[in-house]
């Protein structure tokens, strides 16, 4: 009897073993992973792909750190990178299960957040600055005035995204400071232009693309991407770059120290740095990617997107955001605390 229950044991450990390595667990941002992908990926590899979303950095930082989530791979933002790193929440990937490591694109791989590409691999890249229909308001849609000092057309009617970062940097250089600052005069005003104008806001909420495709919202921060999806089911939206200084993002895939489908995890970050399949990627959630070779598979909308294709005029006032030090992380999150009562 001890011998059948051991050899039980061994069956039903080999079944669970073969079927953990059938599987993958991606954490991700909320609809920005696209279902062709993953139906590629299983008809390649066999390996079934869950994906569990989150709606902002700080959220997944928490889920992952609170441990018990069961995800493999993560997709923080380039300025987040770093405090993954630090906390050894993220492991330092084995070049040689990466053999399309090289497919990455010459100004992606030695980016200041993660030098040499040691823990991560592009998925996806763009702006934050606003979207506007340009049916309500034929104004200036260039600048953080859209929703720091709301037109009267827009009163009301217009979202801001409940991300962090994004929104208290946009503030923050409107009024003339630089990302992470520690200076208190700067942050101050930082502060009072948000809470004067929040009364004019409609929502903090995501689903901008919907909201903005069915006039919902005649306004939004938000993401050139989820802009373009937007414009492409409303012609009257456009997105806007404001002047004043907007932030850049890169969000990158990175192992979990803690994966459990580590093999499979590997397939994937090596399967995503295939130009064709890198354009999939950008083909579903309309943002650029950091892959060599994959323009001549984007979609020709994006080619010549102006969400995609940010105007000459504007590119200087993009900026990426670094990773604030401990400091300045408490005046951003405490002028948001302030700015959700």
């Amino acid at each position: 009897m001890k011998k059948t229950i051991a050899t039980l044991a061994a069956l039903l450990a080999t079944t669970s073993l073969a079927h953990a390595e059938g599987t993958l667990n991606l954490f991700n941002w909320g609809n920005y992973t696209s279902p062709e992908l993953l139906t590629k990926f299983e008809a390649e590899t066999g390996i079934k792909v869950t994906v569990t979303d989150y709606d902002s950095n700080d959220a997944a930082l928490a889920k992952v750190e609170a441990g018990g989530h069961g995800f493999d791979l993560v997709v923080p933002s380039a300025n987040y990178v770093p405090i993954w790193r630090e906390k050894g929440l993220i492991a330092p990937l084995d070049m040689t299960k990466l053999a399309n490591h090289g497919n990455i694109a010459p100004e992606w791989k030695d980016v200041p957040w993660d030098p040499g590409r040691a823990y991560s691999v592009p998925w996806q890249w763009g702006s934050t600055g606003v979207a506007v229909n340009t049916s309500v308001y034929s104004g200036d849609i260039n600048t953080s005035a859209i929703f720091l000092d709301v037109p009267e057309e827009l009163k009301g009617k217009i979202n801001v995204v409940p991300e962090m970062n994004d929104v208290v940097n946009l503030a923050i250089f409107y009024v003339g400071g630089e990302a992470c600052t520690e200076d208190t005069e700067v942050l101050k005003k930082a502060r009072d232009v948000l809470i004067a104008a929040k009364p004019d806001w409609i929502s903090m909420d995501y689903g901008a693309t919907e909201k903005l495709s069915n006039n919902d919202w005649a306004a939004s921060v938000n993401w050139n991407g989820s802009t373009m999806r937007a414009r492409l089911a409303n012609p009257s939206v456009a997105y806007g770059y404001p002047k004043e200084g907007y932030p850049l993002f890169m969000d990158s895939v990175a192992l979990l120290a803690d994966a459990q489908n580590v093999d499979n995890a590997y397939k994937f970050l090596d399967f995503i740095m295939v130009p064709e399949n890198a354009a999939m990627i950008s083909a579903f959630a309309r943002y650029a990617n950091g892959i060599a070779g994959s323009d001549e598979f984007m979609p020709e909308d994006m080619k010549n997107a102006p969400e995609v294709v940010t105007p000459e005029e504007f590119k200087a006032a993009g900026r990426f955001l670094p990773t604030c030090s401990p400091k300045a992380s408490e005046y951003l999150a405490a002028i948001w605390t302030e700015l959700q009562k």
